[in-house]
């Protein structure tokens, strides 16, 4: 029988064999790189090493010695086929990437919404994540976080942020792409809401503005967002497999989290500013909302 661990080894055999595309790029970003990176394909390891490839690898980010933080989505007790949480193999290959670049260690944890222990165990992200070789930490104690305050915020003015977070060298952003009922869209601005103590206070007090507001003093230094199969309906925890668009098959990457959010948000057919967090974001200069000025290339992977 096999373990997790020889899929994880399979899958990126399998992902090393894949013979690289004719690309269709718009232009290159600063030093060549572009600002947003589009793979589409049918194995997530496979699509995110040639998403990295094009930004110089996770060398780009990840330096030896340097501590890691992934946050992914893990809130939801719901099993990876349904969609609700980012899929396991995306975690597990970033934990095997950033082991591999040198880091001194890689940390995996989200302030789950079902019960911690149910939602990392049925996300399969706990068991991915250890087994790739990340220390996988908990988040349901207000102990784990320090208060930080937020002198550009609107709607908050202090915030407790995970301590993992703030002692990292380097923090990833991995969240998946949904329809959410509350903010319209959940993806890579709306993952930091797990990386705080008092989620409602977001809910009490214009949630667009606090997904906003805490961006002004913590931003990811790279994000990864799984969008294979988008919850387009009842999330963002989803009720069954028919809530998901099986036709997407993409991940995006950037370290521009507005960038990427206005992306995502066409991917859901909204405008690119269209959802008002994004919006909000944009017109702060946090990041590039304008998919016109961005350089992006876009990266079909076939067998």
């Amino acid at each position: 029988m096999k373990t997790r661990r020889d899929f994880i080894k399979t899958t990126l055999a399998a992902g090393a064999a894949v013979a690289l595309p004719s690309l269709d790029v718009t232009a290159a970003g600063a030093n060549g790189v572009p600002d947003l990176i589009t793979v589409r394909g049918e194995q997530r390891a496979a699509m995110l090493d040639r998403a990295l490839q094009s930004c110089g690898g996770i060398g780009a980010f990840v330096k030896k010695g340097q501590k890691v933080v992934i946050k992914p989505n893990m809130s939801w007790d719901v099993p990876p086929e349904l969609g609700a949480n980012t899929h396991p193999d995306v975690v597990a290959r970033l934990v095997q990437l950033c082991r591999g670049a040198g880091a001194s260690e890689v940390l995996v944890f989200d302030h789950a919404i079902d019960s911690w222990e149910r939602a990392y165990k049925t996300s399969g992200i706990e068991a991915a994540a250890r087994e790739a070789g990340a220390r996988v930490l908990p988040g349901n104690d207000a102990s784990y976080y320090r208060e930080v305050a937020i002198p550009r915020g609107v709607a908050l003015k202090s915030v407790k942020i995970h301590s993992a977070i703030l002692d990292s060298d380097v923090f990833i952003n991995v969240p998946v792409l949904k329809q959410h009922g509350g903010a319209a869209m959940s993806a890579c601005m709306k993952n930091l809401m797990g990386i705080i103590w008092d989620r409602g206070a977001y809910h009490r007090n214009n949630l667009h503005q606090c997904i906003v507001d805490i961006l002004t003093v913590k931003k990811p230094d790279l994000n990864v967002l799984d969008a294979f199969s988008p919850i387009t309906r009842n999330g963002p925890r989803g009720r069954s497999d028919s809530d998901l668009d099986q036709s997407v098959r993409q991940l995006l990457i950037s370290a521009d989290i507005v960038a990427i959010d206005a992306a995502a948000s066409r991917m859901l057919g909204h405008a690119a500013d269209g959802i008002e967090h994004v919006r909000i974001a944009a017109a702060l200069g946090i990041g590039q909302g304008d998919l016109g000025k961005l350089k992006i290339e876009r990266v079909k992977l076939t067998a």
